[in-house]
C-alpha cells in the first residue's frame, strides 16, 4: 500500500470517527455537538495508538468556511460595538500576561520543569509559533505539545459547557436568516481562499480564516451577497476543526502523555479561571454579553474559538479581533522572556 493510498485511508479513518464523534455528542445533548464531538471522540482514539490525519486542503476550506460564517453575522450594530474593544483589549492583554505568569510559576514549582519548557509551556496560544521556537533553544519539545495541545483540547470543551450553564443555547448550528444559495457559496469558496493563501504568504496568523471573513464582510455588507454559511456546508467544517483538534494527539507516546498530561490540565485550569476573572471584570464596566466575551479571551486555538462564536451566534468581529490581538501579543512576549537572564 503506497503513502498516498495510507494518508487517505487516514484521512478517512479520521473523519469518520469525527462524524460518529459529532451524532454521539449531539445524542446526548453535549453543547456545540459538531465541534466538540469530534475533538473527543478523535483525541481519545488518536492517544489509544491510532494514526489520524487530516488533509491539508480539507483544512483550508474549514477555516475559509469557517471563516466565511463569521463574516456573515457582520452587521452595522456590531461595527457600533466596536467603540468599547480598546478597554477590552486592554483587559484581554492584561489577561494574557497573567495567564503566561500564573502557568510558569505552576509548571517551574509544581511540575519542576526547566526554565525555557515552562516558559513555552505557559505561554496561551500560538501554537505552531511556540514549537517552532521550541526547535532552536533547548527545552522538551514533546511535553510542550502535549501540554499546549490538552489546553487547546480542553477549552474547546469547557467553553461550550460554561456558556450552557450561563444559559444560552448552545445546541444551535447556524445563524438565523436566509442561506446562502450554492453559486454564491462557491464563489466565496474559491475568493477566499485564494485571498487567505495570499495573507498566508504575508505570515497574518489564522490567514485563512481571516480570507473568508474579511471575504464575506465585505460582500455581505455591499449587499453583493446575502445570507449566511448553510448547513450542509457549516456542519462538515465544525466536524473537520473538531477533528483536527484530536489529531494533534496522534502519535503521542503513553510515558511523553503521562508526564505532559496533568500539567496540561492544570494550566487549562489556571488560563480558564483567569480567563472568566477577566470576562467578568469587564463587563462591569462595558455592554457586552459575558459569553462572547468569554469566547473572545479563552486562550484555546483561533480557529476552533471563531468556530465556537459561528455556533453560538456571538459577534463574530469582536471575536475575531480579540484572538489575533492575543497572538500578536504573544508574537513578542515569548522571545521577550525567553531572551532574558535566567531568574
Amino acid at each position: 500500500m503506497n503513502l498516498t493510498t495510507n494518508a487517505y485511508l487516514n484521512a478517512a479513518l479520521t473523519l469518520g470517527i469525527g462524524i460518529a464523534g459529532a451524532a454521539l455528542a449531539w445524542l446526548v445533548q453535549f453543547p456545540a455537538p459538531a465541534l466538540t464531538g469530534p475533538a473527543l471522540s478523535v483525541s481519545l482514539l488518536a492517544v489509544a495508538g491510532l494514526t489520524l490525519s487530516v488533509p491539508l486542503l480539507l483544512r483550508h476550506a474549514c477555516f475559509v468556511v469557517i471563516g466565511l460564517s463569521m463574516g456573515t453575522g457582520v452587521t452595522p450594530e456590531v461595527i457600533e460595538t466596536a467603540r468599547q474593544w480598546p478597554l477590552s483589549f486592554l483587559f484581554l492583554g492584561a489577561s494574557v500576561v497573567t495567564i503566561f505568569f500564573s502557568c510558569r510559576l505552576l509548571l517551574q514549582r509544581g511540575w519542576k520543569q526547566d526554565r525555557n519548557t515552562a516558559i513555552l509551556s505557559s505561554t496561551p496560544g500560538h501554537l505552531s509559533y511556540i514549537l517552532g521556537l521550541s526547535t532552536t533553544i533547548k527545552g522538551d519539545l514533546a511535553s510542550i505539545s502535549v501540554i499546549q495541545s490538552t489546553r487547546v483540547l480542553a477549552l474547546t470543551l469547557l467553553v461550550p459547557f460554561a456558556v450552557s450553564l450561563m444559559g444560552y443555547d448552545t445546541s444551535k448550528m447556524a445563524l438565523p436568516g436566509a442561506q446562502m444559495t450554492l453559486g454564491p457559496l462557491l464563489v466565496s469558496v474559491g475568493v477566499a481562499l485564494v485571498l487567505g493563501l495570499f495573507l498566508n504568504r504575508l505570515r497574518v496568523p489564522a490567514a485563512l480564516l481571516l480570507g473568508g471573513m474579511v471575504f464575506s464582510t465585505a460582500t455581505h455588507m455591499s449587499g453583493m451577497v446575502v445570507g449566511h454559511v448553510p448547513l450542509y456546508a457549516s456542519i462538515p467544517a465544525f466536524i473537520v476543526m473538531g477533528s483536527l483538534i484530536g489529531t494533534r494527539f496522534s502519535g503521542v507516546n503513553m510515558a511523553t502523555l503521562r508526564r505532559a498530561l496533568g500539567a496540561g490540565l492544570g494550566v487549562t485550569l489556571v488560563a480558564f479561571l483567569v480567563t472568566i476573572i477577566f470576562a467578568v471584570l469587564l463587563v462591569q464596566f462595558v455592554d457586552l454579553p459575558l459569553p462572547q466575551v468569554l469566547i473572545a479571551f479563552a486562550p484555546g486555538g483561533v480557529e476552533s474559538m471563531a468556530a465556537m462564536a459561528v455556533i453560538m451566534n456571538a459577534d463574530p468581529t469582536f471575536v475575531a479581533a480579540h484572538h489575533v490581538w492575543r497572538l500578536v501579543i504573544l508574537t513578542f512576549l515569548a522571545p521577550m522572556i525567553l531572551g532574558r537572564a535566567p531568574d
